[in-house]
């Protein structure tokens, strides 16, 4: 077994500390103004831009690339960035590509997917919005009317690692509400687009649009078009910081789910919860590399012993360094007085997954407004959000949860209204109209409802 390492892991205790002051610092690490990119991103952008650009000067020349030189800078870039010698033919993953993939994956693994898709289906189908009418005296009629988007786009990460769960998570949504179009852009690498399971979780579903990929450049490739991939209506999905910022450059032109940042949990604790499961749960974030972890108690012996447990736990991973590296950047253990200062912190931090662990979860969770995704209880660890549960891993970060949630089957529904007046319903409320219209000085306005009832 390897050694335990020794983990420098920021520590604050509200009764000394300035825990606003220090959780205002992390979460500007962790947002897309962080500027939180590898030691290998940095060198790569020297050997592309040959100059040290910013993480947004990066994604706004390449995005302005591709928009005026279309596929010839998604190849380009594909070759700078990615290392792939891709074509005009080679850049899509024929669907003899998915099929073969399909059908060599191991039965179980296609097994899981389906399961899950029920899972999801079940769920975003539950909470689809339904077509609203209102029927008012003399035959007047207003409603709202959901329609799906014709045509989106999904990015699916595949850097460090592979990840059908984000098809999952992003595709199935889609295809609850209705999307009869999905366009997929991975990575040309082996846990992108080239990855077996990501493609035979595609042909399970039925997405037979998959693009090699990654990116800004994929975001702009969704967003402005392609010869042979036209351009989609709303982009999703997760990604690294420049796919974060592309997704912000291209807003406007077309729709997008979120900017986000690095994943993130808060952990509240007691003295009833296992420090060994808490452990595990903030690793599990920490392991993105980066992801925040934080844990926050009013047990100084939970605490204590949490931070033993991280120690002991992260030696056992695969990705120990990175996850070492994580928790010693964007992690905290913080000692609060009392279950009310857990809460209002946790509302000020506004995380993406709260787990509260606690023996009375649910009595907390009505006390806390904010968070992208709620987990209650000892045994519902954030991983089952992540892979299974129904609703979307994709979630606000970096305290959007303050105003954005999740993403769900109708963030691909276009909200409408319908009016429908008679005769007598426009009599009926014709001198409001009239009343409005003469304040604004708009006499055509009023002009259209007068010579309807001359």
């Amino acid at each position: 077994m390897n050694t335990p390492p020794r983990l420098n892991i920021q520590r604050i205790d509200t009764r000394q500390h300035d825990v606003q002051q220090a959780l205002a610092a992390l979460r500007e690490k962790l947002s897309p103004r962080g500027d939180v990119v590898s030691h290998r991103g940095r060198q790569r952008t020297i050997e592309v831009f040959g100059s040290p650009l910013s993480p947004q000067q990066v994604v706004e020349k390449i995005c302005t690339d591709v928009r005026q030189e279309g596929l010839a800078a998604v190849l380009r870039y594909g070759q700078q960035l990615d290392g792939a010698q891709l074509s005009a033919e080679s850049i899509r993953v024929s669907p003899a590509e998915i099929a073969t993939a399909h059908r060599r994956a191991d039965p179980a693994f296609l097994a899981t997917i389906r399961r899950i898709r029920d899972n999801i289906l079940e769920f975003q189908r539950a909470i689809l919005h339904r077509d609203v009418e209102l029927h008012r005296p003399d035959g007047v009629c207003v409603g709202q009317r959901y329609v799906p988007l014709r045509r989106i786009g999904v990015c699916v990460p595949g850097g460090a690692a592979a990840y059908p769960s984000t098809v999952l998570m992003t595709a199935v949504p889609a295809q609850a509400a209705g999307v009869q179009e999905i366009a997929l852009v991975a990575p040309p690498t082996a846990f992108g687009a080239n990855n077996p399971d990501v493609l035979a979780t595609c042909g399970e579903l039925g997405v037979q649009e998959v693009y090699r990929i990654g990116g800004a450049q994929a975001v702009a490739a969704l967003a402005y078009g392609l010869p042979g991939l036209p351009p989609v209506d709303k982009i999703v999905g997760p990604g690294n910081l420049f796919v974060a910022l592309a997704k912000k450059h291209v807003f406007g032109e077309v729709d997008i789910d979120s900017i986000a940042g690095p994943s993130e949990v808060v952990v509240i604790a007691d003295d009833t919860t296992r420090p060994d499961f808490t452990a595990a749960d903030l690793l599990a974030q920490a392991e993105h590399a980066p992801g925040a972890s934080i844990l926050i108690t009013w047990s100084e012996r939970m605490l204590e012993a949490t931070a033993a447990e991280l120690a002991r736990q992260v030696a056992r991973l695969s990705r120990c360094e990175v996850t070492v590296q994580s928790l010693e950047a964007f992690a905290a253990l913080i000692l609060v007085r009392d279950a009310d200062e857990a809460c209002a912190i946790t509302d000020a931090i506004a995380p993406e997954h709260l787990h509260i662990a606690t023996d009375n979860a649910a009595a907390l969770l009505a006390r806390i407004h904010h968070a992208g995704a709620t987990f209650l209880g000892n045994f519902t660890p954030v991983a089952v959000g992540d892979y299974a549960a129904g609703p979307s891993h994709v979630l606000p970060t970096g305290g959007t949860a303050r105003w954005a949630s999740g993403l769900s089957a109708n963030d691909f529904l276009r909200a409408h209204s319908v009016i429908a007046y008679t005769v007598d319903g426009l009599r009926r409320i014709a001198p409001d109209i009239q009343q409005l219209a003469d304040k604004e000085g708009l006499t055509a306005h009023r002009a259209s409802v007068d010579v309807r009832l001359e």
